[in-house]
């Protein structure tokens, strides 16, 4: 332990006293205080598209962001993502980035669809009162008690049902939106084939894991014309109306697979469905006092989610090469369950294709965590070409004889040399520097994020 803290001290008067620690210190801010910078040699160049000159040149060694989304791996890319997510959801709803503003006048939900029970849980209820219903265990948990969500009875749990649920939630998902349009044809009075020359089903969706270990979904539904937020909705389906069938095919849907011994498990979404009317009004709380749901505050809420991995449940946001690293893991014994059935499942020639063991660490869950339909709205491309086009006019701006972004071709040769800090010191200022970022924008408010500075 003194030999890693005097290594440790060397290393950081060794930083701190070097002549690039200025440069090496403005990089890392830059870029957030990225907690796994990518190290890259080469060089860029900035030509004049007409002519060919080089107006501006760099080499040498730079530091890129990892650009992890996940909060837990790094909280600085994790931010960055989260500002973009804020983003692509709020232009969805509200109107921007390409989408016009009159999209806030179709119909629109706000949808949570939940997984199934695969038996009874540790849960705390609280009565209308604020007094604590007991568990089924008997006990009234704390709201932090790493008991909640885990199986009251593991030797009858339905781990295998809760893994296979898992790795298909993302075809469910698809499932629920085929059912969707044809549920809304029908409204419509058209045919199934016939739906996509009258309306446009458009979402965004985004997963989040709830301490049970099993995801739900958080989704943004919108019914456009035919060509999109561009095209007003078709006469004769409502808000309600498209509740009601956000309601009907999350009910009716389901699909079957096989358990290992060849008995039938019939899939399909939880009792709790959520459906709510989403408002244009940029109110600060998540609801208002009718129910409803804020545009701004909903994007917010999203973009949340979506830079979470499987912080709720305890689990790894790693891959796992060996089954036998998991006794070095600090899980519950739910989520070791969780994890272990997922590898055992991912050893069976008949779930091949799901992949399990290399998904083991998400729980059997192998989707994208944000998802979205090609019409809802910007992608993540776009924006972040917008902020490299923007980044890029800065600079321009500083040369000797500025130019316009559009007038130049930027030529960029890097190769990768590292991965990550080179030891504890830098990682140690990184950090500082993250969290100093994290406490100016906090002190700010929601200026940053919905005002587009998402550098």
């Amino acid at each position: 332990m003194m030999a890693a803290t005097a290594q440790h001290d060397h290393d950081l008067s060794h930083l701190l006293r070097s002549p690039d620690f200025q440069d090496w210190r403005r990089e890392v801010t830059a870029l957030g205080g990225c907690a796994a910078p990518i190290h890259l040699t080469g060089s860029s160049r900035i030509q004049d598209r007409a002519t060919g000159a080089v107006l501006a040149e760099r080499e040498g060694e730079i530091l890129a962001p990892c650009g992890n989304r996940r909060a837990s791996v790094c909280p600085a890319c994790s931010d960055r993502y989260a500002s973009d997510a804020y983003h692509l959801i709020r232009s969805g709803m509200a109107g921007g980035k390409g989408v016009p503003d009159t999209a806030a006048a179709h119909p629109r939900v706000f949808v949570t669809l939940t997984a199934p029970s695969f038996g009874p849980v540790h849960t705390r209820r609280v009565t209308a009162r604020g007094l604590v219903v007991p568990c089924g265990c008997g006990d009234k948990h704390h709201p932090d008690d790493p008991r909640i969500g885990t199986a009251l009875d593991p030797d009858t749990h339905d781990y295998v049902g809760a893994v296979l649920w898992q790795a298909h939630a993302g075809k469910l998902w698809n499932r629920f939106a085929i059912r969707l349009r044809r549920i809304l044809a029908q409204m419509l009075g058209v045919k199934v084939r016939e739906f996509r020359d009258h309306a446009r089903l458009s979402y965004a969706k985004v997963a989040e894991y709830q301490r049970r270990g099993l995801v739900h979904f958080h989704a943004v539904v919108r019914l456009d014309g035919p060509d999109g937020p561009t095209t007003p909705t078709p006469a004769g389906i409502t808000e309600e109306g498209l509740n009601a069938a956000v309601r009907e095919a999350a009910r009716s849907v389901s699909l079957v697979v096989d358990r290992p011994d060849g008995t039938p498990l019939p899939l399909g979404w939880g009792r709790q469905v959520d459906v709510r009317p989403i408002t244009s009004t940029t109110a600060a709380a998540l609801e208002d006092d009718d129910g409803e749901i804020t545009d701004s505050a909903l994007a917010a809420y999203v973009a949340k989610y979506a830079t979470k991995g499987t912080g709720k449940s305890e689990a790894t946001d790693r891959p796992i090469r060996d089954i036998a690293h998991l006794r070095h893991l600090d899980l519950t014994p739910h989520h070791r369950r969780l994890i272990e059935t997922a590898w055992e499942l991912g050893g069976h020639e008949q779930y091949e294709d799901l992949n399990l063991r290399r998904w083991a660490h998400m729980l059997g869950f192998r989707g994208h965590f944000l998802t979205k339909s090609r019409n809802y709205s910007t992608t993540f491309g776009a924006i972040r070409g917008e902020r490299r086009t923007y980044r890029l006019g800065e600079t321009l701006a500083a040369l000797d004889t500025p130019a316009e972004p559009g007038s130049v071709l930027v030529v960029n040769d890097w190769h990768v040399v590292q991965f990550g800090h080179r030891n504890d010191a830098e990682r140690e200022i990184a950090q500082g520097i993250a969290e100093r970022r994290r406490e100016q924008r906090r002190t700010r408010g929601t200026d940053r994020i919905e005002h587009g500075r998402t550098s």
